[in-house]
């Protein structure tokens, strides 16, 4: 079963004015498929999986693309960075639009060979695992805003889940491999993953003595997703260095396993705390990892909460980066123990969100909000989201949001 991405009609907008387009994202998030399902039958495919390909492409990529005709459709293009340079020589000799479709995982990599070689030449659009919109909802997506219009249009285009349906979601995850019904057994589906991507994408890019080893470092990492960072505790739980530890998360990061969260300051807020907070793009693997077995076993455990916090926080980058927008988004923490889950900065204010697994959450939640004015950027509407099942407000600066409403 084909699902429907957000980002489908940005490719093909952007397809009709870049010659170039290139689709970053972990593995098995859907770039090929998407772009297999938009390809118009004269483009030629071409994956770098198969060596032979990737033998040219890296030795001779100038004849790769003779023998190869245009449009077409590169998959896998990490494997010969080669080719950057020439594609760049055919753009500048005038090839049309939608000439070159490529797609790679490792985005870090991605991002920095394609503005070494591409930079004003190509459209680059990050796709990650689906979103509750993709998977539950329907209509068009639109980045999540403290917008009381906005919030209301939104309730046309999610589906409405009680507790136990969100924690279902999230037990479940959102690789499309799995949540398409391809992959029926959930467990085996996501111990393949792990497998697959330490044996291909990490030993890419480092060289491994004990893979077991940095299985068991995903699976401290994944016990305090949603946390603030604190490298010594995950390095200690494997017998490794700190040093190690800090080069792992970069791994990590490196290929969309894990993003940060920078904590929100600026020169009036003067006791902040300095550290991230780690998150997972996947609750489902952070479930898989830590072993619980189903969702109600998860919604009543040890990481309910932080796992809940993962997921809000993920679906919201997530309704940025299918919109193609960048997402300015922060915790707030301060040595006064006040602290702030998110911070949205959007036209020029701040907006305070606070997450919560509760139905009926309290007023007293939104206090914390009142620390951003003593900074330089204006507070503007804040919101509690949370398992209320219906769009509601504490007063007219904060809204109730339904977690389903991301």
């Amino acid at each position: 079963m084909y699902i429907k991405r957000d980002l489908e009609n940005k490719i093909i907008a952007l397809s009709k004015e870049y010659s170039c387009l290139l689709i970053t994202g972990p593995r098995q998030v859907g770039k090929t498929t998407v772009l297999h399902h938009l390809a118009a039958p004269d483009r030629t495919y071409v994956t770098l999986d198969d060596l032979e390909e990737r033998r040219m492409a890296k030795n001779d990529p100038a004849l790769f693309l003779q023998i190869h005709d245009l449009p077409i459709f590169i998959d896998e293009i990490q494997y010969a960075p080669e080719l950057f340079s020439y594609i760049k020589i055919a753009i500048d000799n005038g090839a049309a639009p939608g000439s070159f479709w490529l797609t790679g995982s490792q985005s870090f990599k991605m991002m920095e060979l394609a503005q070494e070689s591409l930079a004003g030449r190509t459209a680059i659009l990050r796709m990650g695992s689906l979103s509750q919109h993709e998977i539950y909802g329907s209509g068009a997506n639109a980045p999540f805003t403290v917008d009381l219009g906005a919030l209301k249009s939104r309730k046309c285009t999610g589906a409405p889940a009680s507790m136990d349906e969100i924690y279902e979601r999230i037990w479940k995850g959102c690789l499309p491999g799995h949540i398409s019904g391809k992959f029926t057994d959930r467990s085996v589906f996501y111990s393949s993953y792990v497998q697959t991507y330490i044996e291909r994408d990490v030993s890419d890019l480092t060289a491994l003595t004990d893979k077991l080893q940095f299985q068991d470092f995903i699976r401290a990492a994944a016990c305090r997703a949603g946390q603030m960072l604190n490298v010594h505790d995950i390095a200690q739980d494997v017998g490794v260095s700190d040093d190690t530890a800090k080069r792992w998360l970069q791994i990590l990061e490196k290929s969309d396993i894990i993003f940060y969260l920078r904590p929100y300051s600026n020169n009036l807020l003067k006791r902040t705390i300095k550290t991230p907070k780690m998150y997972f793009f996947d609750t489902g693997l952070v479930a898989f990892l830590t072993r619980y077995t189903s969702p109600e076993i998860l919604q009543n455990g040890a990481i309910n909460g932080a796992i809940l916090e993962n997921y809000v926080v993920s679906e919201i980058i997530k309704t940025y980066h299918n919109a193609a927008q960048d997402c300015l988004l922060w915790y707030y923490r301060d040595k006064s123990s006040n602290e702030i889950d998110l911070v949205i900065e959007s036209d020029g204010q701040l907006h305070p969100l606070e997450i919560k697994r509760s139905i009926n959450p309290g007023s007293e939640l939104v206090r914390a909000f009142s620390v951003l004015d003593k900074g330089s950027v204006p507070r503007g509407k804040g919101a509690l989201l949370c398992m209320r099942p219906e769009l509601s407000a504490i007063n007219a600066d904060n809204y109730i949001v339904p977690i389903w409403m991301i």
